[in-house]
């Protein structure tokens, strides 16, 4: 019996959460190769008869394969068989999973269709978002034909760092995912997988959104892509669920059974440790504070960068303050890697700057900081927005150019305030 077959492997690389496909591993290198491939098949009987350096070299490429596999976890590379994708013709994986309308559902509960379509999909995901308005008008395009649409969300939600989200106002949680619903009016039942990821496995998608299309006897006749364009802004070449969809529907074999799939990758458990390294990688960026003038303000409010500027003024005796402060943080690392910016200013004297600066430290504050540079609260305010009231905290959104768009005296509302960010031209949802 072969105990080992050295094949083909491929890799998949995920940069800032989108999965791209890479060329074929066909070995590790000239040598393994030369070593390796006169086996093909490794069994115990052929071991006998190996020569010490040989098995020594088997060993160090199972090594090999082995650290590969363990390196998925971190996101740095992954085999394509360490989550296979459900092959053509293979039946359906039976499910009962929780919805956002407050339903289960299974496999029977569309038992009446004589084509299911099962779309695994997300909420952070820029690609899955640029999909969204067209996954509603299929689903109502196709309800009257006997096609029915489920979508399914397979990530793990602790596993999702936040500068992942960086397209998006809310994460992958079943409480989010009922918001996003709802927003958008889905009118097809959304499913959550994250608890165990026990169905995904199952599926196998590979990245989000990846759809599967299944006949009457449910069956899988397509897996791949919705179309070939991601923008909503462009027009797709090649519509390939809606082809699958017509040729079963008229009784025809599927043009193109399978397609490659680009999106976000899923957010399988075992990446659940990039969070802590996430962690750690923060608590390692410098803090600083320095000090600012009123034209050193209105120079920040007239805003001549290209990026959306964020400007929360703030104080260590402030309550509100010092409890919304970490919802600023979490903003700045989801959106600092785009057109986007995070400035804090502190209202606290001059001589309070080291108390000021120790909590900023101890709140991992690593993004640009000031402190108001003269003891006069009233120039303060009318150097930030001579609309302000005065009290504390006071919020501002900048776009380029000067344009305030929101401002607000008092807590933020953290949710409408990350949509207010993502919503943005300058930011936007997809790439």
């Amino acid at each position: 019996m072969p105990i080992l077959l050295l094949h083909h492997y491929y890799i998949m690389n995920k940069i800032e959460g989108v999965l791209l496909h890479q060329q074929y591993i066909t070995n590790l290198n000239i040598v393994i190769r030369r070593q390796i491939q006169p086996l093909k098949f490794v069994t115990f009987r052929k071991i006998r008869h190996m020569k010490y350096t040989r098995i020594l070299l088997l060993l160090l490429v199972i090594g090999v394969l082995f650290s590969f596999s363990k390196e998925g976890a971190s996101g740095t590379a992954v085999f394509a068989e360490e989550h296979p994708t459900l092959a053509i013709g293979a039946a359906a994986p039976d499910f009962t999973l929780p919805a956002t309308d407050g339903k289960s559902y299974s496999l029977a509960s569309f038992r009446s269709a004589s084509i299911l379509v099962v779309v695994f999909t997300c909420n952070h995901c820029p690609t899955a978002q640029a999909y969204e308005d067209r996954l509603i008008q299929l689903t109502k395009d196709y309800r009257s034909k006997g096609v029915a649409v489920v979508a399914i969300m397979p990530n793990d939600p602790s596993s999702i760092r936040l500068d992942e989200l960086g397209y998006t106002d809310m994460g992958d949680s079943f409480e989010e995912m009922k918001l996003r619903a709802k927003r958008k009016g889905y009118n097809f039942p959304y499913l959550y997988d994250g608890k165990t990821e026990a169905v995904s496995r199952k599926y196998g998608p590979i990245a989000t959104p990846h759809v599967f299309i299944f006949d009457k006897s449910r069956k899988l006749r397509y897996s791949g892509r919705i179309d070939d364009v991601e923008k909503p802004s462009k027009t797709p070449n090649t519509l390939d669920t809606r082809n699958a969809i017509d040729a079963l529907l008229s009784n025809k074999e599927v043009p193109t059974k399978t397609t490659k799939v680009f999106g976000c990758s899923v957010k399988w458990a075992e990446k659940s440790d990039w969070i802590a390294k996430a962690k750690q990688e923060w608590a390692k960026e410098p803090v600083k504070l320095d000090t600012i003038t009123v034209e050193g303000i209105k120079g920040l409010i007239r805003n001549n960068s290209d990026k959306l500027r964020l400007i929360n003024v703030w104080a260590t005796w402030c309550g509100p303050c010092v409890a919304e402060f970490p919802e600023f943080v979490d903003m700045n690392r989801m959106y600092r890697r785009r057109d986007f910016e995070f400035i804090s200013i502190s209202a606290d004297e001059p001589a309070k700057r080291t108390k000021a600066l120790q909590f900023l430290q101890k709140s991992q504050a690593s993004g640009t900081n000031y402190i108001f540079n003269i003891d006069d609260k009233y120039k303060l305010i009318e150097a930030i927005d001579p609309k302000w009231q005065g009290a504390l905290p006071y919020t501002l959104l900048v776009e380029p150019g000067g344009k305030i768009v929101y401002a607000k005296q008092g807590p933020i509302d953290a949710a409408a305030m990350k949509r207010a960010i993502v919503d943005n031209p300058t930011i936007g949802r997809y790439y």
